[in-house]
């Protein structure tokens, strides 16, 4: 087993380079219901095992960690009641999704094998390397890909995109999976188009959105334990699961990478800063505090600045989505790669502004005490009473809880 994996892995190596500029594999499907301009569909073979809409996950570095826009979840989705896949008979080679939208603001990983733009792929793979390894989170370039996601242009037309992301890993996680060998039919849904429905799940509050990932023949990994729920690999014509392939084993969810996820809440995610007084470290010497602090101040609402209103909830809430996306709603809109790239490096979440000293103005300030107000009232632990920053600013008539940094 160990030699055929050097021995595929040294295929890659060889075979990285000529992907781009030969292999192509005719696209069973299209976008054309979805998109509102052309936009070049990615036909290259962007591994020796598959195309872009097969999700191949071939080693740990082909993940590329992003933030800012709210994304669809389709990790989960297949056959069952709550999130299904059917077979889309009106629009051949696709599958109807619905998957989880998760707010703005929680950091969210794209497969580099699997970018179904043709043009932000091959600007990624420019920017990353072939398999992703000079970019976040094990790299130190910002992705592409990200910026394409957060402005909304991958798929001209979409109102999300599905991506990965750690959000539910507290109730639905990610290491009970299958594998399928037998080649069957599944739904590629990284980086495919999403519609919002209005739809909210009950369990988990996020809003239920419709996507349309195209299909792919071949073996294939389930992110569920399917020994445990009697369900099988394959449903014919009707249903299909949202999967992804990893050939050399490991699975199709992301592992940690050194040393943690920034903004990620259980075991995947990286700590607060130390409490009692905070232990602030000083900014790595390639950051620049003077970037991070005008992403903070660029995204502005109504006079408050979201960054620092989405730091103090985004890592302390629990399943209250509600609360993150009031705190988070256009973080997109402008970059946060140097924001992402200092707390990846340091490993701590929402800390990028008090290690490099930045200040909110006083409507933010008013903002976050009220968020902070509101995670009490919930139970919930903000992060000024767990380390004394994030605290904003207190009404004259009531003391502050916290002491804001």
């Amino acid at each position: 087993m160990h030699l055929r994996s050097a021995s595929i892995v040294l295929f890659l190596a060889v075979a990285g380079s000529v992907i781009v500029a030969c292999g192509q594999e005719p696209a069973t499907f299209n976008f054309n219901d979805i998109t509102t301009q052309p936009f070049r569909l990615n036909t290259l073979e962007t591994t020796p095992f598959g195309p872009a809409w097969a999700d191949i996950l071939v080693r740990p570095e082909n993940f590329l960690l992003c933030q800012g826009a709210p994304i669809a979840l389709c990790f989960y989705s297949g056959p069952g009641p709550v999130t299904p896949c059917f077979n889309d008979g009106a629009h051949p080679g696709r599958s109807n999704c619905t998957c989880y939208e998760i707010p703005a603001g929680s950091p969210y990983l794209v497969d580099i094998n699997a970018i179904l733009n043709r043009d932000v792929y091959l600007e990624t793979v420019k920017t990353c390397g072939q398999g992703g390894e000079n970019c976040l989170p094990r790299g130190k370039m910002p992705a592409p890909v990200c910026d394409a996601i957060n402005q909304n242009t991958l798929i001209p037309g979409a109102e999300l995109i599905s991506t990965f992301s750690f959000a539910l890993e507290s109730s639905m996680p990610t290491n009970q999976q299958t594998s399928c060998t037998n080649a069957a039919p599944y739904a590629g849904c990284m980086t495919a188009p999403c519609k919002k429905t209005g739809a909210i799940d009950p369990t988990t509050g996020l809003p239920l959105v419709q996507c349309a990932c195209p299909n792919y023949a071949g073996p294939f990994e389930v992110p569920q334990d399917l020994s445990q729920t009697g369900n099988r690999c394959s449903f014919g014509n009707i249903s299909t699961w949202s999967a992804a392939y990893a050939p050399l084993g490991g699975g199709i969810a992301p592992p940690s990478p050194p040393p943690c996820y920034p903004d990620v809440a259980g075991v995947n995610g990286c700590p607060l800063l130390s409490p009692d007084p905070p232990v602030i470290p000083p900014p790595p010497p390639d950051i620049s505090c003077k970037k991070v602090c005008s992403e903070y101040a660029a995204v502005n609402k109504a006079g408050v600045e979201v960054g620092f209103t989405c730091d103090s909830t985004l890592c302390t809430v629990t399943n209250d989505f509600d609360l993150v996306l009031q705190a988070c709603a256009g973080l997109q809109k402008d970059p946060v790669g140097e924001v992402l790239r200092l707390e990846t490096e340091v490993g701590f979440s929402c800390a990028a502004s008090q290690i490099c000293g930045c200040a909110p103005k006083k409507e933010t300030n008013d903002e976050i005490y009220n968020l902070n107000e509101s995670q009490r009232e919930r139970g919930i632990s903000p992060q000024c009473d767990l380390n004394g920053t994030l605290c904003g600013t207190a009404p004259e008539s009531r003391p502050a809880s916290g002491v804001d940094k």
